[in-house]
C-alpha cells in the first residue's frame, strides 16, 4: 500500500510538472512559426531581430528583419535604440542564440520579447515567406524602382562574380548591412544576371555603387572604394 502511495505521488508530480511546462510554452513568449507570424502581421510597431551572422542573414531572412549579430559583442548597444515596450521578435537558425538574446533583452527591461521556437528552420518547415538574401536576379526597371521605396537609404551595388574589385568591396557591404541595418538597405545586383536593367541604368563598368533616398539618386561611384568613403554618403 505504501509503495502504491509513493508511486501515485511521483506520477502526480510528473503530471503537474508537464502541465506547468505546457502552460509556460503556450502562454509565454516562445512562439510557433504561425504564432510568430501573427504578431508580425498584427503588431505594426514590432521589430524583428535576426541574431545570426551577416553571412547567414544574406542567405535568407524574414522580411523587414534587422540583423543584429548576437556574437558580435555590441548587441546591447544596438538594441538600446528601441523603447522598452516595443514588441521585439527574435530568431536565429534553430533557437540557441535567440534564447540567449531573449534572456538578455528581458534582463535589460524589455517587456514584450517573443522568440521563434526552432528558429528560421522551423519557419521554413512551415513554408512561410522568406527573403532570399539581398542578391537579386532578373530584375526589371519597374521592380528596381520599387526597391527604392521606403524611409531608409538604399545602397545598391552593381557587381559580377568574376570582378576582383567587386570581391574586394563585398566585405565592406556585408559590414554595412550588419552595422547600419536600421537606416540602410543594401542591395547587390549581379549585372550578368540583370543585363537589361544595367543597360537601362547606363551601368557600363563595375563595381558601381549608388545611394538613393526617397527614390532619388544621391551618390554614385564607379570602381573600388573604401568603407569609410561609403559611410560618408550614408550619413
Amino acid at each position: 500500500m505504501k509503495k502504491h502511495l509513493i508511486l501515485f505521488f511521483i506520477l502526480t508530480i510528473g503530471i503537474t510538472s508537464c502541465k506547468k511546462e505546457t502552460q509556460n510554452s503556450t502562454s509565454g513568449s516562445l512562439l510557433s512559426p504561425s504564432e510568430f507570424n501573427t504578431i508580425i502581421e498584427n503588431e505594426k510597431e514590432a521589430v524583428i531581430i535576426d541574431v545570426r551572422t551577416p553571412e547567414e542573414f544574406t542567405k535568407g531572412h524574414l522580411e523587414k528583419a534587422q540583423n543584429i549579430n548576437w556574437n558580435n559583442g555590441d548587441f546591447e548597444q544596438k538594441v538600446s535604440v528601441y523603447n522598452k515596450d516595443t514588441p521585439l521578435l527574435v530568431y536565429c537558425m534553430s533557437g540557441g542564440r535567440s534564447a540567449s538574446a531573449t534572456e538578455k533583452l528581458r534582463s535589460l527591461g524589455y517587456t514584450k520579447v517573443y522568440e521563434l521556437d526552432g528558429g528560421i528552420l522551423s519557419w521554413r518547415n512551415e513554408g512561410l515567406a522568406e527573403i532570399k538574401g539581398n542578391h537579386i536576379q532578373g530584375l526589371s526597371l519597374a521592380q528596381f524602382q520599387e526597391l527604392l521605396v521606403g524611409d531608409k537609404l538604399v545602397l545598391v551595388d552593381f557587381y559580377a562574380d568574376w570582378c576582383v574589385p567587386c570581391q574586394k568591396l563585398k566585405p565592406h557591404l556585408d559590414a554595412i548591412t550588419n552595422e547600419m541595418s536600421d537606416k540602410v538597405t543594401v542591395i547587390r545586383i549581379n549585372t550578368d544576371d540583370n543585363q537589361e536593367l544595367a543597360d537601362a541604368l547606363n551601368i557600363d563598368g563595375i563595381p558601381v555603387l549608388q545611394v538613393y533616398k526617397f527614390k532619388q539618386l544621391k551618390w554614385t561611384n564607379v570602381g573600388y572604394v573604401e568603407k569609410a568613403e561609403i559611410i560618408k554618403h550614408l550619413q
